[in-house]
């Protein structure tokens, strides 16, 4: 079995145009992002590897709040999903998989995660 490298943000709530029913478009919803990438990772880390030797986490983050195109409505968070996944696959040719997780929070109504998980491979 090969080598592999997870990198993982959880639980950025950031707001969304999202929905289906009327009561939902037109604002954004609340939303918990959750992502894992799967990178191919280096031979060896040493204690002085520098960062191009992995992904900064950041860009994890930035798909799922400012790499999001501002006044688009996502019918379904699928689709933001699919829109997180692809921004990580531009990112970084080494991006092998982007597992993302999406809770919706406004619709919870006693603490439980609604939601769903999409991990996409990379195309080719």
């Amino acid at each position: 079995m090969p080598d592999s490298l997870i990198l993982e943000v959880a639980n950025i709530e950031t707001d969304v145009l999202t929905g289906v029913y009327s009561e939902e478009t037109g604002k954004p919803q609340p939303l918990r992002i959750s992502i894992s990438v799967g990178l191919k990772p280096d031979a060896h880390y040493a204690p002085d590897s520098p960062l191009s030797g992995s992904k900064n986490y950041m860009d994890l983050k930035f798909a799922a709040t400012t790499g999001l195109p501002r006044g688009v409505h996502f019918t379904l968070i699928e689709s933001i999903g699919d829109h997180v996944a692809e921004t990580l696959f531009l990112q970084d040719a080494r991006v092998e998989w982007v597992t993302v997780k999406i809770i919706k929070l406004a619709i919870s109504e006693a603490g439980e995660d609604i939601g769903m998980t999409l991990t996409r491979h990379r195309p080719g």
